[in-house]
């Protein structure tokens, strides 16, 4: 089984994070790794309460509920410049 860095592991789950909002088919296809290993990241990434919207729905629609709450409750403590 290949094991993949810690670094390629968080440069990954970062294009699927906003400004990028990637598909999970174009990250695999652009790190050659395999899809499977995309879906399982974006799993665990969800589950340690990052945000990750489906890439697929335009504005906040491809957001779960409890990804809109932790965007909030993170927003809550910015300024106004951390939140422009």
């Amino acid at each position: 089984m290949l094991r993949y860095s810690e670094e390629r592991w968080q440069a990954a789950v970062a294009k699927l994070l906003p400004p990028h909002n990637l598909l999970s088919q174009a990250i695999a296809e652009q790190e050659e790794i395999s899809l499977s290993s995309v879906y399982k990241w974006r799993k665990e990434a969800c589950t340690e309460g990052r945000c990750l919207p489906d890439a697929q729905s335009k504005g906040a629609g491809g957001w779960s509920s409890k990804d809109k709450f932790n965007a909030v409750l993170e927003a809550a403590s910015m300024n106004a410049q951390e939140t422009a």
